[in-house]
């Protein structure tokens, strides 16, 4: 079994590391410091389970396992946490594994001998906890690609797929526009039932002389429709900004 670490305090990382180290069913371990690095890590060395802390800066821990969970071939993840019962009752429910902190050798064997592969039920859980991704994730060429929220200029749905359009290029994501714009309500607005669009990107509406109406976009040269739906909403948001 190969095993990732993931923990921003090395003393944490070290307890971790000698535990394991008295098991022979683990064949290696690699140590991350923060969510970044652990996602990187699961695409160049695919370990089997992954022993994560929950709060780390930057990407934190529930959002790491979210962008892996997409991996093919995902590890199963355990979270490492000092959360006190009452808040670890909720990750039980939706059979999300957890040691608390300090873990203790019993019970990390007991986790690891257990240990499988994210289930559906179990990336729901993730995304319930969790108060909003910071980042997209895409996959390019059998790789993950983390896309930050706040240089997405757009989504648009176009047959299964859903391209994003930020301000370094586009890409095309598997997340439909529904799931998109629940998640992201408070930033981005809905201008017609394939596209949203992020708030603050927004400079004005277009009309055309055949009296279809479009929203004009900063950094963007394309005009995208806006629904007589949602043209109001469109314009209210406009004069508020």
């Amino acid at each position: 079994m190969k095993i990732l670490i993931v923990d921003d305090e090395p003393l944490a990382q070290q307890r971790l590391k000698q535990l394991i180290l008295n098991f022979e069913f683990v064949d290696s371990i690699r140590l991350a410091n923060n969510g970044l690095q652990a996602i990187e890590a699961c695409q160049k060395n695919k370990p089997d389970v992954v022993l994560m802390d929950i709060r780390m800066p930057g990407i934190d821990g529930l959002e790491a396992a979210q962008h892996i969970s997409k991996i093919e071939e995902a590890p199963a993840i355990i979270f490492t946490t000092a959360y006190d019962e009452y808040a670890l009752e909720a990750f039980n429910v939706h059979a999300v594994d957890y040691l608390l902190k300090p873990v203790r050798e019993k019970d990390l064997k007991t986790a690891l001998e257990k240990a499988c592969s994210l289930n559906q039920a179990q990336i729901s859980a993730v995304k319930s906890q969790q108060s909003g991704r910071k980042n997209i994730t895409a996959k390019i060429s059998g790789n993950i690609q983390l896309v930050p929220i706040e240089n997405i200029i757009y989504f648009q749905a176009e047959l299964k797929y859903v391209t994003v359009k930020h301000i370094n290029g586009e890409t095309i994501i598997e997340d439909t526009l529904k799931e998109l714009q629940n998640e992201f309500a408070e930033n981005f607005v809905r201008i017609h039932r394939n596209a949203i669009v992020a708030k603050k990107f927004i400079t004005g509406v277009h009309r055309d002389a055949k009296g279809h109406s479009f929203v004009v976009l900063q950094n963007d040269e394309k005009h995208l429709e806006i629904s007589r739906r949602h043209l109001s909403e469109v314009k209210k948001l406009i004069h508020q900004l």
